[in-house]
């Protein structure tokens, strides 16, 4: 990979590093936010969830208009409507607009919509820009963004959120700036770029590839969800659970929160590094990750010691990190340029609503008991395992 390359890449990872924000650094506030605007858990854990469904609808819109008009034309205007929610929800809060919780939930559905024309077109146009063996890499690194953004935001979140518990939104506006600035000046989208076809032989070629290709996208699809599902709701039991029984102090939570997504961004890195274009290996880690996450989640809840409770939540984010970045190089590499932007851009939005189900799901199945919470979600995690095992015919992707 050349100095070229290595500048544009920096500048790509900064739209995951910042869409990953909007909602892991406000995951330590929330029980600050609970208390404060005197809410219920399930009402809080919407704060994340009416970010990631808006964003995770609007993600297919985002791809089609990426595949029409360009990459960076959707990121960039993206990046602005991101941070404008950011000061609508942080406004709110700081002027008491009533009711607060509600214009806060309209500002956190404008940051969705945004944050859907952002990581998943970066994906599509980093896909575009390196090809061959490099690709699996330089997707590698994005992932490791992502996740890298996941450790540095509770911190960051807990650290802001000591000024005053709605400080971590007005982090966002500057952030999408300097991303969006970065986006402009450091990556240069190819002018050689394939005209889409005009729009009924465009839908119909996507029609194509979705009936063509249904089990690898279907499994696909349901493997990225599954895991940004457990890890977000982990996320959110953790900043309750860690309140709850360790009486920790903000920032000493924001690090705790941070163990499974270190873990996480570091495997996701050296895995880009090692896939290539080993289909066999892909598959491989896939499911080895998915039955780490298995096995983790049924050894968290009778875990008396602190140290194996850790140990077995930072398994959860090395079983995400072996998954990602091999799921986001199959879908990438399944379909030509052209409608690249469409197929990944769906992916994104089944990680999106993965990212919004998992922490609410998670506070309902909470008052059943931890046990019941975790093995519940670690039958999903094992059924998924064994259908990626079965539905994905590594020969028919040669």
């Amino acid at each position: 990979m050349d100095s070229k390359h290595k500048i544009m890449l920096a500048g790509l990872s900064t739209v995951p590093f910042v869409m990953v924000l909007g909602n892991s650094m406000l995951i330590p506030i929330l029980p600050t936010m609970q208390r404060t605007l005197d809410i219920t858990s399930l009402q809080a854990s919407l704060v994340i969830t009416l970010f990631s469904v808006p964003a995770g609808l609007a993600i297919p819109f985002a791809g089609l208009a990426a595949d029409y008009f360009g990459r960076k034309i959707v990121i960039i205007p993206a990046l602005t409507l991101y941070g404008i929610g950011g000061l609508v929800a942080g406004g709110a809060a700081l002027l008491d607009i009533g009711p607060t919780y509600a214009v806060i939930i309209a500002g956190r559905i404008l940051q969705g919509v945004g944050a859907a024309g952002t990581a998943p077109i970066a994906m599509t146009l980093t896909s575009d820009l390196f090809t061959g063996q490099i690709r699996g890499r330089a997707l590698g690194v994005i992932e490791a963004a992502n996740g890298f953004g996941k450790v540095v935001s509770p911190v960051l979140g807990a650290a802001v959120g000591l000024i005053i518990w709605f400080a971590p939104f007005f982090v966002f506006p500057g952030l999408t700036a300097l991303s969006a600035v970065a986006m402009w000046l450091l990556v240069k989208e190819s002018h050689n770029r394939k005209e889409p076809p005009a729009p009924a032989a465009y839908f119909e070629s996507v029609k194509n590839v979705l009936a063509t290709k249904t089990a690898l996208l279907l499994c696909t699809f349901l493997a990225g969800s599954l895991a940004l599902f457990v890890l977000f709701g982990i996320l959110f039991f953790l900043s309750e659970h860690l309140e709850q029984r360790y009486h920790l102090s903000l920032i000493v939570k924001g690090l705790a929160l941070a163990i499974p997504v270190l873990f996480m961004s570091v495997t996701s890195y050296v895995t880009g590094l090692v896939i290539k274009r080993k289909l066999h290996l892909m598959k491989f880690l896939i499911v080895t990750g998915l039955v780490l996450i298995t096995a983790a989640l049924t050894v968290m809840p009778v875990s008396e010691n602190t140290y194996l409770f850790f140990t077995a939540v930072s398994f959860i984010g090395i079983g995400v990190g072996l998954m990602l970045p091999c799921l986001t190089t199959l879908i990438t590499s399944s379909v030509d340029l052209t409608k690249r932007g469409i197929i990944t851009s769906l992916y994104g939005g089944v990680r999106f609503l993965g990212v919004a189900g998992g922490p609410a799901v998670f506070a309902l199945l909470l008052p059943l008991g931890i046990k019941a919470m975790s093995w519940v979600v670690g039958a999903g995690a094992l059924a998924t395992a064994v259908i990626v095992f079965i539905f994905i015919k590594i020969e028919r992707l040669k």
